[in-house]
């Protein structure tokens, strides 16, 4: 089964920037949505960002202006540059794929292809 890669979490200061990446191996993102999920422990998972193939993005109120999304011109890697990160962003952070239509972009229900996932500590 197809499955995403994560990487680029880790622990970072109040106020600091990550650059997660996400790739499906063997693969483009062509055609597809991609998308960006924070879950912590207890939680519902939480919408982020999204991608669409012809570039339009969309983000959460609440990491809108500190969050881009992006995607290279190949179409193989997905990021999530964070900036003026907060204790509060401290969470699991997924990528997901798949063919969404516009108006499901921010539920998790809508995307099939998911990584296991890139822990981000947001900490002094």
């Amino acid at each position: 089964q197809v499955q995403l890669v994560e990487s680029g979490g880790g622990l970072v200061q109040p106020g600091g920037s990550l650059r997660l990446s996400c790739v499906v191996p063997g693969r483009t993102f062509s055609g597809y949505v991609v998308c960006w999920f924070l879950q912590v422990p207890g939680k519902e998972r939480e919408w982020l960002a999204s991608i669409r193939s012809n570039g339009a993005t969309y983000y959460a109120d609440s990491v809108k202006g500190r969050f881009t999304i992006s995607r290279d011109s190949t179409k193989i890697t997905s990021f999530l540059q964070m900036s003026s990160l907060k204790p509060e962003d401290s969470a699991v952070y997924y990528c997901a794929s798949g063919s969404v239509i516009l108006s499901q972009i921010t539920r998790s229900e809508s995307y099939t292809t998911w990584g296991q996932g890139t822990q981000v500590t947001v900490s002094s």
